[in-house]
């Protein structure tokens, strides 16, 4: 009787699992689609329509015509877009060391405490705040040769009028002047970041030995910061290596092309001179520098990370 009643409860059991539901796995892919369809449309559709238009012959108002790799092959030869390469370049070198160097300096001073701290620091970051075509404007009329604050600040300390964004030889360096007045307080929050989360035990083990204020810079504030300032120079190297609003409000890329970079003369060979085809390759060698540039400092940074935790 008890194995009847055993074999009774086993099969009772067997029937309750087979008539309990089946659990479907869940379907995600009604709320992926949609994130797809707006990728494709926004992302991958102009790129690969920039690569179509890049093996074409197409200047505006003329018939279009398949030629493969002809652009890429006439960017080979044309010493304007490597002078443009060469000038964003030194443009985009220019526009990290400066902040940078500016940028931790500031973090440095107001990491202290004194009074209106906090004031001072709002007041540092609204050049931050303001919209690039208003600051171009504004330091346009500044570097005016004759009319020009600068000019007339310069006068003071007996230094002649310079010629600023009007000389070939000093508009790199003015159009810089104005990056780094913009973006040095970006730096200064990123660095501040680093500091509020550096401990305070080294640096009193530091004064007993007594390390100075250089020596405790040198040997404990820079490396714990280091991979802050890593992520300072991604964003800045990013950003002024596609810089154009500023630069194109101040100057077109003059005197001549002595400020052209590789986003102005893009801009001028496929809205200017109607050579879209041209234009389309000039966009893919430059996607192209843009992710390698990136993908090095994502790499140096990794690197970072890893001595960081090697340190640990």
């Amino acid at each position: 009787m008890v194995s009847i009643s055993i074999e009774n409860t086993v099969k009772t059991t067997k029937v309750i699992r087979r008539s309990k539901p089946t659990r479907l796995a869940p379907n995600y892919w009604p709320f992926v689609i949609p994130a797809l369809v707006v990728i494709a449309a926004v992302i991958v559709f102009p790129w690969v329509f920039t690569l179509w238009m890049s093996a074409q012959r197409w200047t505006l108002g003329q018939e279009q015509s398949f030629i493969g790799f002809d652009n890429y092959i006439r960017l080979a030869s044309d010493m304007r877009f490597w002078e443009s390469m060469w000038h964003t370049l030194v443009y985009t070198f220019l526009s990290v060391v400066a902040p940078l160097f500016l940028g931790t300096l500031a973090a440095l001073l107001f990491d202290a405490q004194f009074p209106l701290r906090g004031f001072l620091r709002g007041v540092f970051v609204m050049p931050m705040m303001a919209t690039p075509v208003a600051i171009a404007l504004v330091w346009t009329m500044m570097f005016h040769p004759q009319l020009g604050v600068l000019n007339y600040l310069l006068s003071f300390i007996g230094i002649g009028p310079l010629e600023w964004i009007y000389n070939q030889s000093t508009v790199i360096p003015s159009l810089v002047l104005v990056e780094t007045w913009q973006w040095t307080p970006l730096v200064m929050l990123i660095v501040l970041g680093g500091l509020a989360a550096v401990p305070r035990e080294p640096y009193e083990s530091a004064e007993i030995d007594g390390a100075n204020a250089w020596q405790k810079f040198r040997y404990l504030t820079l490396p714990m910061i280091a991979p802050f300032l890593m992520i300072a120079v991604i964003i800045r190297s990013i950003d002024a290596v596609k810089s154009f609003d500023i630069i194109y409000a101040m100057t077109q890329g003059g005197p001549g092309t002595a400020s052209e970079t590789i986003n102005i003369y893009l801009y001028n060979t496929a809205f200017a001179y109607y050579d879209i085809g041209y234009g389309s390759a000039m966009a893919v060698v430059f996607f192209i520098v843009i992710v390698a540039l990136s993908f090095v400092l994502l790499m140096v940074r990794q690197r970072s990370q890893w001595n960081e935790m090697e340190d640990r």
